[in-house]
């Protein structure tokens, strides 16, 4: 019986990859070799592998074999809206992309502010049998901005930072509590970076593409306005910020120095930002209209300089699961979002297929680097870990059809293109799940 016939609670008790090239950032091996899974963990690493007697083999071709991916920013829909997206959707999706590991946001209905709540979604995570999720909890009650959660709980309960989601963070002196509070268990904040006043009823960047569309516009000083005040509260009592979807140069070069200087601040941005400008909103082309909107072309170049040199510490996915009714409306009544897990691998190979980032650079970007951020043992290579992998031929096309793609979401910005990078098979603790 072939992997992709087995059903899929069968796992086989040896599993042998053969003529793959193995990548693992975080112990930095890159080259041709071998890997042995028993009962679901790495048992062998090395240049060869005898099988042992029974094993299923998978000749790899030359192919990529990783860590799976860790997709640090996602929405799943479910509790709320499940009528977008259902954590069992979710999972499929996640894994044809690749994806082993995600974090959840938790500006759901309800949102994820009390820890049975997280309970709830590490519980749903381990029954698809495909996926760990990683739940954020909520700063604010209800991520509402108006009075703090009970972080210190939802920390003990599993939650691995704390995030509105996709609103800002606003009160200043809020903000300034949640980092303080949030230092004591040494867990981050992730902020929306939108000055939500400025940002507010906006649909496009301001400019003149907005203008020539008539589309009410967000000024993109919006995002370092916020990112300025945020970097300085960091400084001020020492917590943990995180940016999320920077996709301004402005703001990025506020996030570098601060680094220089030492200030507790990381950050990331998910693919549409240095794959796509604001031209590709077209004539009101809803599917690409996200938040933070898209920017000018000069802007995306910046975020594609940033991850060169090491200024972004991630990409996500920022997987924001639309239906019809969201997105089929006149653009600036359309509900912001792309859907990103099945494309979060492919679009990002495009930085190495251009020769921008070496490959090993772009799967530490999806792997060990969100792991470390998140503080999780995943997104690496090692014998007696679980077999969380993931096997794709870099060269291979994968054409992206809204309508055609794994899960509830069709959303995506990405629509009709063909992109290199084909997930070829996803292992979750030894069991294929994709492939």
């Amino acid at each position: 019986m072939s992997a992709s016939e087995r059903p899929e609670s069968e796992s086989p008790a040896a599993l042998l990859f053969r003529d793959v090239r193995l990548i693992d950032p975080a112990s930095g091996r890159d080259g041709a070799g071998a890997l042995l899974v028993r009962d679901g963990v790495i048992a062998e690493i090395a240049e060869r592998i005898e099988a042992p007697a029974g094993a299923e083999i998978i000749e790899g071709g030359g192919a990529v074999l990783c860590p799976g991916l860790v997709d640090m920013r996602a929405a799943l829909g479910e509790p709320g809206f499940e009528y977008r997206e259902t954590i069992a959707s979710a999972a499929a999706a996640a894994s044809a992309g690749g994806i082993t590991t995600l974090a959840a946001l938790p500006d759901s209905q309800p949102a994820i502010d009390d820890p049975a709540l997280v309970h709830f979604l590490r519980a749903r995570g381990a029954a698809t049998g495909r996926l760990t999720i990683l739940p954020y909890g909520a700063v604010t009650r209800g991520c509402r901005g108006e009075e703090l959660a009970e972080l210190g709980l939802l920390r003990e309960a599993g939650a691995v930072a704390f995030t509105d989601g996709a609103r800002a963070i606003h009160p200043a002196r809020l903000m300034r509590l949640a980092l303080a509070y949030a230092r004591g268990f040494g867990a981050r904040i992730v902020q929306h970076p939108e000055e939500p006043s400025l940002a507010a009823g906006g649909a496009a960047t301001e400019g003149e593409l907005a203008t020539r569309l008539g589309l009410p516009a967000i000024p993109a000083c919006a995002e370092a306005i916020l990112v300025a005040r945020d970097l300085r509260l960091a400084e001020l009592t020492g917590g943990m910020v995180h940016f999320s979807r920077l996709s301004t140069a402005e703001a990025l070069d506020l996030v570098r120095a601060a680094k220089a200087r030492g200030i507790a601040v990381t950050c990331d941005t998910a693919p549409p930002y240095f794959a796509l400008n604001e031209l590709a909103i077209g004539d009101f082309r809803s599917y690409a209209k996200l938040s933070p909107p898209l920017r000018a072309e000069a802007d995306r170049q910046a975020v594609a300089a940033a991850l060169a040199d090491g200024t972004i510490d991630a990409v996500v996915s920022d997987h924001q699961p639309r239906d019809a009714d969201d997105k089929r409306l006149p653009f600036a009544e359309a509900a912001p979002g792309g859907a990103g897990l099945t494309t979060l691998l492919p679009v990002t190979l495009a930085e190495y297929h251009g020769g921008r980032l070496p490959l090993a650079r772009v799967i530490a970007l999806l792997t060990a680097a969100p792991a470390r951020l998140l503080g999780v043992e995943a997104g690496r290579l090692a014998k007696g870990l679980p077999a969380d992998l993931c096997l794709f031929a870099p060269e291979r096309v994968l054409r992206v059809a809204a309508g055609a793609l794994p899960g509830k979401a069709q959303n995506t910005p990405f629509d009709g293109r063909a992109l290199e990078g084909r997930v070829l098979g996803t292992w979750k603790a030894g069991r294929r799940v994709f492939g």
